[in-house]
């Protein structure tokens, strides 16, 4: 049995940088060979605005993925039995894997882990997109074509299922069948793993002993669904503190995790998160994660991180609330001491659940 591990272009100051040797490794490691199926390296490195690829370099990428699959089949290297992972689901080459594995006989198991699409209304597909007939039924052909869907959370699942598999009907509607899902899963069609990143403690240990200083981090994007007006506006609120957005100043990796070992909290007001990895990076070098309880983050943070949604819910929604919000900084700040004694555990936690590819690697059999 062979894995093909079709990849994600490397970026390298988001984690794609890491999976590029870290999955093939993981794999490797568990007994399997691994064949790697990338895209050319000479594709744009700028990320579109906003964004986490260059909405035209991952096409050129992966357009050359299809192509090397095509004649890893023409050459019979495929063999039934043989195992495909896209680490990233979204992937016009799951359809032409499907097409050559169905007319030529030959007997594959697909892998796809889902990072977000149209079904989110906040995602760059969802606002820009949205329910356009041609994206949401490619996505809904993307997942039926492979035989285990993955999503880091629970969120993302409903998400998944009530936007587009059950075309937004919600779970008080009559027609909604919860037992569909239930099969689903047990079925492992859909299936909740952490995301292979079992390297970031180890990455990030060396840095948690930078001294800590009154900073407040914003590591997210800069895109309208991570709301980053908001951090601002807090910046003006509290002088006390030093606040930093990250994509403000170029930096490389290891400069950013030492500006995020430098902080105290970090902060999200985000309206789309499917995982949280920045704030899960926050809490492994004892940096308090603040998070409004909604989205991903219900059900990764314990309660004592998480702040009532409706406080950002909108911008209007902040103005309401700002005074609360700023109380709660200034409680996080002035005890950071007796607040920090718990941040590990949370840490371990989101390391075991979240960022371990405990599901996943069990299927590959």
């Amino acid at each position: 049995m062979t894995v093909y591990l079709v990849d994600l272009e490397a970026v390298e100051t988001r984690y794609t940088g890491q999976w590029k040797t870290h999955v093939p490794n993981l794999l490797q490691e568990h007994g399997h060979e691994v064949v790697i199926i990338e895209g050319p390296a000479d594709i744009p490195s700028a990320t579109t605005p906003g964004a986490f690829l260059n909405f035209g370099g991952t096409n050129i990428y992966k357009a050359v993925q299809v192509e090397r699959m095509g004649r890893l089949f023409t050459e019979g290297r495929v063999k039934s039995g043989d195992h495909f992972i896209f680490t990233d689901a979204w992937h016009p080459g799951i359809i032409n894997l499907k097409y050559m594995s169905e007319l030529l006989g030959i007997k594959i198991t697909i892998h796809g882990m889902f990072h977000a699409g149209s079904y989110d209304p906040q995602d760059f597909l969802g606002r820009l997109i949205g329910d356009a007939a041609w994206v949401r039924h490619a996505e809904k052909s993307f997942y039926h074509a492979i035989d285990h869907n993955y999503f880091a959370t629970d969120f993302h699942i409903d998400l998944f299922y009530t936007n587009l598999l059950h075309n937004g009907r919600s779970p008080e509607d009559p027609q909604w069948k919860y037992e569909d899902m239930m099969e689903l899963t047990e079925s492992k069609k859909v299936v909740r793993s952490g995301w292979p990143m079992e390297y970031m403690p180890a990455t990030l240990d060396p840095f948690r002993e930078i001294p800590k200083r009154d900073l407040i981090l914003f590591p997210h994007r800069i895109a309208p669904e991570k709301q980053v007006e908001i951090f601002r506006d807090l910046k003006t609120a509290l002088p006390e503190y030093e606040f930093i957005v990250c994509q403000d100043t170029p930096m490389n990796k290891i400069q950013y995790h030492m500006l995020l070992a430098s902080a105290k909290i970090v902060f999200s007001a985000n309206l789309q998160e499917t995982l949280g990895i920045s704030m899960y990076e926050g809490s492994l070098v004892d940096a308090i994660p603040m998070v409004p309880d909604r989205l991903s983050y219900s059900e990764m943070f314990a309660e004592i991180w998480r702040y009532p949604s409706a406080w950002t819910e909108s911008w209007d929604n902040y103005l309401l609330h700002k005074e609360e919000l700023c109380a709660k900084i200034r409680d996080y700040m002035t005890n950071y001491d007796e607040y920090v004694r718990y941040v590990p555990q949370q840490a371990q936690g989101l390391t075991d659940r979240f960022f371990s590819a405990t599901e996943l690697l069990a299927n590959i059999k």
